[in-house]
């Protein structure tokens, strides 16, 4: 039986989590959706030892076709991204330090990219 897009997300999430777990991040939350149409989802929010909030997408692309996992997160995916984020953080009593990361899985290779890409 072949998985579905949605278990393969669900498994790559998985991974990246235990390795974001294993570095030393918790996590705070899976999934977080703004309500309504035209938000954002953020795949994971970690907290780094140093106490900064870590906003993670998790990518992964079976072959490095059409730039690969970190090719395909575009401007407008990264907008999406910092919007969440930012509903995240409206919710919050005191902003933390946060940065966006990205997990990309290139076939079974995994590639944490810190601070990805910026809220500007």
């Amino acid at each position: 039986m072949r998985s579905t897009t949605k278990q393969k997300g669900d498994a790559a999430e998985d991974r990246a989590l235990h390795h974001l777990q294993a570095q030393g991040l918790q996590l705070v939350q899976r999934n977080y959706r703004t309500p309504g149409r035209g938000g954002g989802e953020i795949d994971l929010i970690v907290k780094d030892a140093d106490g900064t909030l870590v906003f993670v997408e998790v990518r992964q692309r079976s072959d490095q076709g059409h730039g690969g996992a970190l090719a395909s997160i575009t401007y407008v995916k990264q907008r999406r991204l910092v919007f969440a984020a930012r509903h995240f953080l409206s919710k919050l009593r005191q902003l933390p330090p946060c940065r966006f990361d990205v997990v990309a899985f290139e076939g079974d290779a995994l590639h944490w990219y810190k601070a990805a890409f910026d809220a500007q």
